[in-house]
């Protein structure tokens, strides 16, 4: 059973995103990790840079696939998870808690509700899935 948190918002690429004020810290969902299977390298963007809302800021690679990381909201990048640079198996162990990805301080907070709550997520996945 993939595991979706009720408290987190979520893209349509498979992205969660949590928002605490103006900060959200962002990394992809169990079903993502799911299907990307043993996550071996990530690329994630250097601090300070700017990312938008739907575009791509990093790559994750797996095994079987590599994949562009969008971001679900605009604005600047304030942390990433530098321990993913020797261990990014951990996106695979604990892809909503040590497998975050980076913290965005958001820019345009209008952007929030446009988000998936964790029942329209699911929805989305069904579909997918069928």
């Amino acid at each position: 059973m993939v595991k979706i948190p009720k408290e987190l918002k979520y893209t349509e690429t498979h992205e969660w995103v949590k928002i605490e004020e103006d900060i959200a810290t962002i990394g992809i969902t169990d079903y993502a990790q799911r299907e990307l299977s043993d996550i071996v390298f990530v690329e994630l963007p250097s601090k300070g840079k700017s990312v938008k809302k739907g575009e791509p800021f990093g790559t994750i690679e797996a095994v079987k696939a590599a994949a562009d990381l969008y971001s679900g909201v605009s604005g600047k990048v304030i942390e990433i998870n530098e321990e993913l640079k020797q261990k990014p198996e951990l996106i695979n162990q604990d892809p909503y808690g040590k497998g975050w990805m980076v913290k965005i301080k958001i820019s345009d907070p209008s952007q929030i509700p446009e988000l998936l709550s964790a029942e329209q997520y699911e929805e989305l996945i069904k579909k997918e899935e069928h």
